[in-house]
C-alpha cells in the first residue's frame, strides 16, 4: 500500500494558511483511512521508522514548544544591550521589524520542510533526504553533530541566563549590595538545570499540557509590560513619537551604517527556535499540519509582541541612553524598570521574567533531548544503542535528555575560563543554527532530488523565498561574528568563528577517521520499519506467536513505499 501526503495547492502561497487557525486539538480529530490506520503513523512509515511515541501534541501545543523557547519578554530582557548603543530608538523599533521580515522568511522555508517529512531529526533528516548521493552522508553527519552541540549549548545559555536572572535580583533587592561570584552564579545555574532535567522528563502528555500554560505567561507577562510600563513612568522620562520612530543614537563606535546591522542581533538572538516544533512531531497529531502550523506562528506571533515591547521601551527609556547602558544594574531593561516601577515594582516584574526563563529551558531541554533521541536512533552518536532507548515507565527518551543536560552543564563549566569565552559559545550556538537550516535549505534546492511538499506550499514562491532566506543568513552569520567594538583586545574579541570553525573540524576528523570513523559505517537516517513485525511479535507476550490482526498491520507499515536512500 502506498501512501502520499496530499498537497493542497501546489500553485498557492499560503493555501496553508487556512488551515491555521485554532480549532478542537487534532488528537480528536486524527485523519484515519478506511481501515482505520493512523495516518501519522504511515506518514512516519514512509520515511523510514516506526512509531515510538504517543501523540499527545495539539497544534496548539507544538505551537507552545516553539513560542515558550523564543521567550520574547526574557530574551528582550537580554538582547537590549545590542540595540540601545547601536542606533537606539531607530534600531529598537525599525531594525526589529525590518528583520522581522527576514525571520519570517527564514521560518516559512523551514516549515516547508517540515511538512514534507515530519520526524525528529528535522535538520539533520532533511539534509539527508534532499543532498547529492555523493555528499548527503557527510553533510547530515555534520548537520546532526551541530544541531546537537546547538541545543546543548541554547541549553546552557538560557538556564545560565536565568541563574544570573535570579542573583540580579537578589542584587537588586539588596541595593547592590550583593555582588554575586562566577562560582555563586555556577551554582545556581546546576540547580536551575536540574529542575529543567525534571521538567523535561515527564512523561509527553503532561509536557503537552503544560505549554498551554507557557502560552498564557509569556503572553500575559508581554501585555502586562505594554501596559503598566507608559501608566508608571514618569511624565519627564517619556518620549516623543518623533525621538521614538526617528531618532538614531550610535554609542558603539561603528559607523551609523554598520552599527544599525548589529542592533539586528537584539531579534535575531530573541527569534531563533525555528525548528524546535519538528524534533516534537513524531509526538504531534497531524503532523504535517501542526509542524508548518507552530514553525510559522511562534516566530510570527514573537516577532510581533517583540515589536509592540521595544515600542513602548522606546517611549518610555528616557533620553540618557549611556546611563541606561552603563547603569551599576548592568541590565538595561533592569535599569528602564528601576527607573518607572520603583523597586518594588522591578522585583515583582523580574519574578515573572525569571519564571518564563525557566520554562524556556526546559522547552529547549525537551526538543534538545529528542534531536539527540532521534540521531543516536541512527546510531550516529557514541553509545547510541543506551542514548535511544526510551524510559520504560514513561515512554520518554529520557536517557537522552540526561545526556543533552550533562552537555549543557560541561559546557556551563567554560564561564570559568572569561567574559569572552561564554560570549563566544554562546554566539556559536546561535551561529550554528543558522549553518545548519543554510545547508538544509541548499541540499533541498541543489541536490538534485524531486521535491514533494506537503500540505503547507508556498508555491512559485518557494525557491524565492529560500534564496532570500540564504542570503539573509549568510549576512547574520557575519554579523555574529563580529565583536561589539571597532577596536577589540583579547577579552572582547569575538571567537565565535573560532569555537564554531574548531567544532566542524573537530567533527570531520571524527567522520574521515582511519578505521572507527562515521565514513566506514555511517549511512544516514536507518529505517526500523521493519522490525515492526517483530515488536508486534513482542507486545503479544510469546516470541514467535502473532496474532492475525497485528501481523497484518505490522505488513502494512512494512509495505509503505518508502522514501528512497532511506
Amino acid at each position: 500500500m502506498q501512501y502520499k501526503i496530499p498537497n493542497l495547492s501546489s500553485d498557492s502561497t499560503f493555501s496553508f494558511l487556512l488551515h491555521l487557525a485554532p480549532s478542537t486539538p487534532s488528537r480528536t480529530m486524527k485523519e484515519r483511512h478506511p481501515d482505520g490506520q493512523d495516518r501519522d503513523a504511515e506518514l512516519l512509515a514512509s520515511l523510514g521508522y516506526k512509531q515510538d511515541f504517543k501523540r499527545n501534541f495539539s497544534r496548539l501545543e507544538l505551537f507552545g514548544v516553539g513560542f515558550s523557547m523564543i521567550g520574547v519578554f526574557p530574551s528582550i530582557a537580554g538582547v537590549l544591550v545590542f540595540a540601545i548603543p547601536n542606533g537606539g530608538p531607530v534600531a529598537m523599533v525599525w531594525g526589529w521589524a525590518l528583520c522581522g521580515i527576514f525571520i519570517m522568511c527564514i521560518a516559512c522555508a523551514v516549515a516547508e520542510l517540515g511538512s514534507a517529512a515530519p520526524t525528529a531529526g528535522g535538520l539533520y533528516y532533511w539534509t539527508y533526504r534532499y543532498a547529492s548521493p555523493r555528499t548527503k552522508n557527510v553533510l547530515s553527519w555534520v548537520v546532526g553533530y551541530l544541531s546537537t552541540f546547538t541545543y546543548g549549548t541554547a541549553t546552557t545559555a538560557v538556564s545560565w541566563a536565568c541563574a544570573v536572572s535570579i542573583l540580579a535580583g537578589v542584587s537588586i533587592g539588596s541595593d547592590f549590595s550583593y555582588v554575586p561570584t562566577t562560582g555563586q552564579t555556577f551554582g545556581v545555574f546546576a540547580a536551575v538545570l536540574v529542575f529543567q532535567l525534571f521538567m523535561a522528563s515527564l512523561p509527553s502528555l503532561i509536557v503537552a499540557r503544560l505549554q498551554k500554560l507557557y502560552i498564557a505567561l509569556n503572553v500575559l507577562i508581554c501585555f502586562g509590560v505594554i501596559i503598566a510600563l507608559p501608566i508608571a513612568t514618569p511624565r519627564e522620562n517619556m518620549n516623543t513619537a518623533r525621538y521614538v520612530f526617528g531618532s538614531f543614537v550610535n554609542l558603539s563606535g561603528w559607523p551609523n551604517g554598520f552599527a544599525f546591522i548589529l542592533s539586528f542581533l537584539s531579534p535575531l538572538w530573541t527569534v531563533a527556535a525555528f525548528d524546535a516544533p519538528a524534533h516534537i512531531s513524531e509526538e504531534a497529531s497531524n503532523a504535517s499540519f501542526a509542524v508548518p502550523y507552530a514553525t510559522i506562528l511562534s516566530p510570527g506571533v514573537a516577532v510581533i509582541l517583540g515589536w509592540g515591547l521595544n515600542v513602548v521601551l522606546a517611549f518610555c527609556m528616557g533620553t540618557d541612553l549611556e546611563s541606561i547602558v552603563g547603569n551599576e544594574i548592568g541590565q538595561p531593561l533592569a535599569t528602564i524598570f528601576s527607573n518607572s516601577f520603583g523597586k518594588k515594582g522591578t522585583l515583582a516584574v523580574w519574578s515573572f521574567t525569571i519564571v518564563v526563563q525557566l520554562f524556556m529551558g526546559a522547552g529547549c531541554l525537551t526538543a534538545g533531548a529528542r534531536l539527540t533521541w532521534a540521531f543516536s536512533r541512527d546510531g550516529a552518536l557514541p553509545y547510541s544503542r543506551y542514548i535511544s532507548r526510551l524510559n520504560p515507565y514513561t515512554g520518554m527518551p529520557t536517557y537522552a535528555t540526561f545526556v543533552t543536560a550533562f552537555l549543557g552543564l560541561a559546557v556551563g563549566l567554560l564561564v570559568f575560563a572569561g567574559p569572552a569565552a561564554t560570549s563566544a559559545l554562546f554566539s556559536a550556538s546561535l551561529v550554528s543554527i543558522y549553518v545548519t537550516i543554510t545547508i538544509a535549505i541548499l541540499a533541498r534546492l541543489l541536490g538534485g532530488v524531486e521535491w514533494a511538499p506537503g500540505p503547507f506550499s508556498m508555491g512559485k514562491y518557494s525557491k524565492p523565498v529560500s534564496i532570500i532566506s540564504i542570503i539573509w543568513m549568510a549576512l547574520v552569520i557575519m554579523i555574529m561574528s563580529f565583536p561589539n567594538n571597532p577596536d577589540p583586545n583579547a577579552d572582547s574579541m569575538n571567537y565565535t568563528c573560532l569555537i564554531l570553525g574548531g567544532y566542524i573540524i573537530l567533527c570531520l576528523a571524527y567522520y574521515y577517521f582511519p578505521v572507527y570513523g562515521g565514513v566506514n559505517w555511517f549511512k544516514g537516517p536507518v529505517r526500523n520499519v521493519s522490525r515492526a513485525v517483530e515488536s508486534a511479535s513482542e507486545s503479544s507476550g510469546s516470541v514467535g506467536v502473532v496474532s492475525e490482526k497485528e501481523t497484518e498491520k505490522a505488513k502494512m507499515t512494512v509495505s509503505v513505499e518508502v522514501v528512497e536512500g532511506v
